[in-house]
């Protein structure tokens, strides 16, 4: 009897134990697929909105790059008649030379990028205490340039290759093995890095003034208009601010990048960053040498960075949409 006593005890005790075991774990579970959903919809969001931007602003991107790395002098005139030559020399397609490198890189660099930043956000707002609250000013400036920077030194070579197709004739590279290959033979592997430090130096204001001043139009227009969500055409506005103020703030090191990246097929030999400004300074003045092409980076960049966040926000917010119906009709 005692037996049985003792046996109906452990088989109570049993049955409480495991269902709240059951119950922890299906919660851990439950919230580790949550993160892994968040990661891959800001991973696919982040791709598109960098894909949709960049090949809405190609040509202009290819333009001032050619400007940026020659000792032409700029002016929006040169600009369309470089741009006219070019339509009709090789047409209209080749306006777009050097896109599909730029495919290559942009798409895992703002994939990386934006899931980096929500990665950040949520990561800052729990040392701060603000979680799934809008950052103070200071995390939310480190969260953009952090997450700049990740995506920067995960695809630099990308950018490397990019810059090389958009500067030569087609003539010179196939395709991006091509130039892969040719600048490891001929150049050495540490080529793949050249401009890389510029680069950084670059992002860590770019990327941090960009998602800074974004989020902060969000979240005043939010306490303003009491309205969570802005219209479409508002976070156009939000974002073409925020990549006017970042590009503005990190251009003479965009253009010192340039120079580095394509020294091999300039015939310059620039080796340091502030041996690079010298020189450049030296030939072309401070406005017309690492100033050059900004002004069609004021045209450009706002478009761009304004379709980028947009396209984030909406395909993020369309992502939740289809999955909570997938939800619901379970």
């Amino acid at each position: 009897m005692g037996n049985g006593v003792q046996e109906q005890r452990a088989s109570l005790t049993r049955g409480d134990v495991l269902p709240v075991a059951s119950s922890n774990q299906s919660e851990s579970s439950f919230e580790s697929l949550k993160q892994t959903h968040s990661v891959i919809n800001s991973l696919f969001s982040g791709a598109l909105a960098g894909a949709l931007a960049k090949t809405a602003v190609a040509p202009l991107d290819r333009t001032k790059i050619i400007f940026q790395v020659s000792s032409a002098r700029f002016s929006a005139k040169e600009a369309y008649r470089l741009i006219y030559r070019t339509y009709l020399k090789d047409g209209f397609i080749s306006l777009w030379r050097g896109n599909s490198a730029t495919m290559v890189r942009v798409i895992p660099y703002a994939a990386i990028q934006f899931c980096a930043h929500e990665q950040y956000k949520g990561l800052l707002g729990g040392y701060y205490g603000f979680q799934g609250k809008a950052l103070p000013p200071f995390p939310r400036l480190l969260a953009g340039s952090m997450a700049g920077t990740t995506a920067a030194m995960l695809t630099y070579p990308l950018d490397m290759v990019r810059a090389r197709m958009a500067v030569t004739p087609k003539e010179m590279y196939g395709n991006i093995l091509h130039v892969f290959v040719r600048i490891s033979r001929e150049e050495g592997l540490k080529t793949l890095y050249r401009g890389f430090t510029p680069t950084i130096l670059g992002v860590v204001p770019y990327a941090g003034l960009s998602f800074f001043t974004y989020e902060t139009l969000k979240k005043v227009h939010a306490e303003r208009s009491g309205r969570l969500q802005p219209y479409s055409y508002e976070r156009l506005a939000f974002g073409a601010c925020a990549g006017l103020i970042g590009q503005s703030a990190s251009y003479p090191l965009d253009v010192v990048r340039r120079r580095m990246q394509t020294a091999g097929v300039t015939g310059h030999t620039y080796g340091t960053i502030l041996g690079t400004m010298r020189e450049i300074v030296a030939e072309e003045g401070v406005i017309r040498g690492l100033y050059k092409g900004l002004s069609m980076n004021w045209v450009k960049g706002p478009i761009a960075v304004g379709i980028s966040f947009t396209t984030f926000d909406l395909t993020q917010i369309l992502l939740r949409k289809l999955h909570q119906m997938g939800y619901t009709n379970r």
